[in-house]
This record gives structure tokens, C-alpha cells and sequence, in this order.
């Protein structure tokens, strides 16, 4: 998601946040809590996106590395 993206929507987040947090807060403060919540949050999503298809690249390598070997052993090594 574009950071410009993130600030719009981190501005109505920041509204919405601040008021299921019951926490009095005046327009320009509201709008930067969602504003740099939104940035935060969606760089931290963006790194965990990321890490995970690296551990499942990962992971398929290891399983098709076994397979591999299995059938190596099973049906090749005589």
C-alpha cells in the first residue's frame, strides 16, 4: 500500500482508535496517532508478508529436498 494511502486511511484510523481507546484527543493529534499508527503498522505487515513467504520458500525447499531423497532412496539406490 502507497505511504500516501496509509495517511489518508491512518487519519480515520487515528478517529476510530482514539475513540475505542476512550482517549480525549484534539483533531491534528488524532490524525497523527493514525497517521503514524497506520505507518507503523503497515511497514510491520509488509516485514512479516515478507518473512513469511521467505519461511515457506523455505519450508517447500525442505519438504522437496526430502522428497527427494525418498524416492533417491526408495526406488534409485539399489
Amino acid at each position: 500500500m502507497p505511504v500516501i494511502a496509509l495517511i489518508v486511511i491512518g487519519a480515520a484510523a487515528g478517529f476510530l482508535a482514539t475513540r475505542l481507546m476512550r482517549i480525549e484527543a484534539n483533531i491534528p493529534t488524532t490524525m497523527l496517532i493514525g497517521i503514524v499508527g497506520a505507518l507503523v503498522g503497515g511497514f510491520l505487515l509488509r516485514a512479516l508478508i515478507t518473512v513469511a513467504g521467505w519461511l515457506s520458500g523455505f519450508v517447500g525447499a525442505v519438504l522437496g529436498a526430502l522428497l527427494v531423497i525418498w524416492i533417491w532412496q526408495t526406488y534409485l539406490r539399489r
